[in-house]
């Protein structure tokens, strides 16, 4: 778990300024019709903190936990993160990661050992959630920085 929270930290720690210099129309455009914006890539990110927020809570109590997965098209949609502003969205972002690396400082480290299903998946340890969470935060904030 050592190596996740040390990452995670690195994320937050070298990710916020990055974002921050990204200006207003550059963070607007859409490079395709059928794709996301910056604004659209980062607030999929934002709802990928909400439900993982969900998760690493609940997991923490049940030695086996299912959760519904969710529709990343329609929630970037519903929230609307196109037309937001995205120094808002930055800072929503930053705070539910820091907020979600302070919970998983907290975590009994015997939680990590307990499964969880996702939208009908397979279960995994609630650590391999972390770790994915993790890997795909980073994926999409190099399609930010690319």
């Amino acid at each position: 778990m050592t190596e996740a929270l040390t990452r995670f930290e690195l994320i937050l720690k070298n990710a916020p300024q990055r974002l921050a210099d990204i200006s207003e129309e550059a963070a607007g455009l859409k490079p395709d019709p059928a794709r996301w914006s910056k604004k659209e890539v980062l607030g999929h990110l934002i709802d990928s903190a909400a439900n993982n927020h969900q998760r690493f809570i609940r997991a923490q109590f049940a030695p086996m936990l299912e959760l519904p997965g969710y529709e990343q098209e329609s929630w970037v949609k519903a929230n609307g993160y196109a037309t937001e502003q995205w120094p808002d969205l930055v800072n929503l972002w930053l705070l539910l990661n820091r907020h979600l690396l302070h919970v998983l400082k907290l975590m009994p480290a015997e939680a990590a050992q307990n499964q969880i299903s996702i939208g009908g998946h397979p279960a995994v340890s609630l650590y391999a959630v972390i770790v994915d969470y993790l890997r795909h935060m980073d994926n999409h904030l190099g399609q930010i920085f690319a």
